[in-house]
């Protein structure tokens, strides 16, 4: 798993997963706000620009990182972050594992399976993947996507170096993604996000999540996209995580 790390003199770990099609840039404007106290660690996840490894599935992405945090941070972390894929694999991190982190922030992950999208998946990217190399298309995904213009670049750049199989693979696994039974296990105090102006399913989503997992609790943004609150607002996301950390740990 390639990783880039900010902070790695601090000794408490917080590991941000980034959203699909996207890199771990998603996470650097709030990666930098909180180097100073934090050894923040962005992997980046399987079958996107710079990873070593075809995207296979949410389940072993979830065993990888794991398997990682194992290696190099003693088996458990302060905080695990993830968005839309990177959301669903910190998701199934906690169901994994129940211990693998003390405090956990999923974002804008869906975890109602959306048979039809999972079904059109593969015939409608065989038909237009040509078109993500144009730029003008590419203009009008990244205006879709609600990223803000400085990240366009960036955004161009590793969606060219995605291959069809990889986008292939994890749009369809997250359009298929289901939560299992052993996330009610979870030892992690969760925070569960959701933009106020996302598809009802992500709303629904977030509350099954809610539901589910035993020491959680959930917001949703105002006028707020999919994925708009950690990529587009660094400053106010770093604020209500060390909110979050703080109040659970007075509460202990």
């Amino acid at each position: 798993m390639n990783v880039v790390e900010y902070g790695k003199m601090n000794e408490q770990v917080i590991v941000l997963l980034h959203g699909g099609g996207l890199s771990w840039w998603n996470y650097r404007e709030v990666a930098e706000q909180l180097q100073n106290d934090y050894h923040v660690v962005l992997p980046i996840l399987d079958g996107h620009a710079g990873s070593k490894h075809n995207f296979t599935s949410i389940e072993n992405n979830a065993s990888e990182l794991i398997e990682y945090i194992d290696k190099h941070m003693n088996g458990s972390v302060l905080l695990l972050g993830g968005v839309s894929l990177g959301g669903q694999i910190v998701v199934e991190a906690l169901a994994q594992r129940s211990d693998i982190c003390q405090f956990a922030v999923i974002e804008s992950a869906l975890v109602l399976p959306m048979k039809l999208t999972h079904s059109l998946v593969k015939p409608m990217l065989d038909s237009s993947f040509w078109l993500i190399k144009k730029k003008w298309f590419a203009r009008l995904q990244f205006k879709s996507l609600k990223i803000k213009d400085e990240l366009y670049e960036e955004y161009y750049r590793d969606t060219c170096r995605i291959t069809k199989e990889n986008m292939i693979s994890f749009l369809k696994a997250n359009s298929d993604y289901q939560i299992k039974k052993t996330l009610e296990n979870t030892q992690a105090h969760v925070l569960i996000v959701a933009g106020e102006k996302e598809q009802n399913i992500m709303l629904k989503s977030a509350q099954t999540l809610n539901k589910m997992i035993p020491e959680s609790c959930m917001e949703i943004k105002k006028d707020l996209y999919h994925g708009e609150y950690s990529l587009n607002d660094a400053k106010e996301y770093v604020v209500r995580i060390r909110k979050f950390i703080k109040k659970k740990e007075t509460q202990k």
